[in-house]
């Protein structure tokens, strides 16, 4: 069974406490936390005090995705403020400071995630698969929430399923972007086992259901 995380980015950012435990009572899985610089990105979400207060309403994993210029500045920090799962972009620093940044998250005792932007190809997660727990591909740009689903993306999505079968089976592969009730399934048919869902979550009539149909 796929896991569904709701995205907060589409959420009422006045009532965060509310929507996250709404999350719960609808059956999420985990609660997807979308940081934004104005660097990395052209859009500014939010950061570590908004993880840290939030981490005390929720028992769910927080999936916290760093959209963020040289993320492994503030690796330590969103790992102390409660984050569970860790991502990271690949194109947001060198080779090696990513790696450095992806066995800080490991050593500091949370989960860590590499992330692809559409125009990034498999190839180049290949230096981090072993580094890591979960792959996120982006299947639309990064930076605003509503945006159609990529589905030119699911061939860079299986492939990167084939490579960890073989360098690190473990590993999770993760999908962002347009995800609703129709596209989770050819998700789900290439190799995803967590689906995070923003616009289309809370805009859903009936929460439960749409959960229910992404997590089948």
């Amino acid at each position: 069974m796929a896991k569904i995380s709701p995205s907060i980015l589409s959420a009422d950012f006045a009532n965060l406490e509310r929507d996250i435990h709404d999350i719960e009572k609808n059956g999420g899985d985990w609660v997807h936390v979308d940081v934004m610089d104005g660097l990395f990105v052209p859009n500014i979400s939010i950061g570590i005090p908004v993880v840290k207060a939030l981490r005390p309403v929720t028992a769910l994993p927080l999936d916290v995705h760093l959209m963020i210029d040289r993320p492994i500045r503030y690796v330590e920090q969103f790992v102390k403020a409660g984050a569970d799962w860790l991502t990271i972009h690949v194109e947001s620093d060198t080779e090696e400071n990513t790696l450095a940044a992806l066995r800080k998250i490991r050593e500091l005792g949370c989960k860590p995630s590499i992330s692809l932007k559409p125009g990034t190809p498999a190839k180049a997660a290949e230096p981090f698969l072993k580094e890591c727990d979960m792959i996120l591909i982006m299947t639309v740009e990064p930076g605003f929430g509503g945006q159609k689903f990529m589905a030119d993306m699911m061939p860079k999505l299986k492939e990167l399923r084939t490579v960890l079968d073989h360098v690190n089976p473990q590993c999770i592969l993760e999908v962002d972007g347009g995800v609703d009730g129709n596209t989770c399934a050819l998700c789900k048919e290439n190799g995803a086992e967590v689906l995070v869902a923003g616009s289309a979550y809370f805009k859903a009539q009936d929460r439960a259901a749409f959960v229910k149909t992404v997590q089948a």
